[in-house]
């Protein structure tokens, strides 16, 4: 064999040897955003099951105030209906601004505030928002590295020749800005 050959066949294995370590570096990102999603659903899972012990017992106190139960229960089966990063988004967002409707009626009744109950779950939904809040962020993390390595030069070489293809982040839209605001409470 000749040195040309030699190095010839050291540059191959060497451009082998990068494929390779791209591809797995992106399929690792993949995985992780996908077990970052897994988490995210993990915790609305626990949300949605808090809902309905939430939303009765508040209505053992308000009976009058039945299209704030109503759209709570309305949000949490759009939410749990939801496919896909984008309508997932939306949804959420819709349940999290019914969410602080009914909690903003409960204020209205300082009997119910008091109910350990009431506390307890509100203290747990509270705790699995925030839970909620820590996984988005993850994902959204995750993802953002995914995205990043797709469309950095030289791996996006591999993740367009493999067809990788970009993940949305968990974001709100300017149309769901509305359930970022503080609800108004007005007696």
């Amino acid at each position: 064999m000749s040195t040309t050959t030699i190095v010839i066949l050291i540059v191959f294995a060497i451009i082998i040897l990068w494929v390779i370590f791209a591809y797995n570096r992106l399929i690792t990102l993949v995985n992780r955003a996908k077990e970052a999603w897994a988490d995210i659903q993990v915790q609305l899972k626990r949300r949605y099951d808090l809902i309905p012990n939430l939303v009765e017992t508040v209505k053992g106190y308000a009976t009058h105030e039945s299209s704030a139960f109503e759209n709570v229960t309305k949000a949490r089966a759009a939410a749990m209906g939801a496919t896909g990063t984008t309508e997932k988004v939306k949804a959420e967002n819709q349940l999290s601004g019914a969410l602080k409707t009914l909690f903003a009626v409960s204020e209205a009744y300082p009997d119910l505030k008091a109910n350990q109950n009431f506390l307890q779950l509100q203290q747990e939904l509270g705790d699995t928002e925030d839970k909620i809040q820590a996984s988005r962020r993850f994902y959204n993390t995750t993802v953002m590295a995914l995205n990043t390595a797709e469309q950095s030069f030289p791996s996006t070489l591999i993740a367009s020749l493999f067809g990788f293809k970009p993940m949305d982040l968990f974001e709100l839209t300017a149309s769901d800005a509305a359930a970022a605001e503080p609800v108004k409470v007005q007696f």
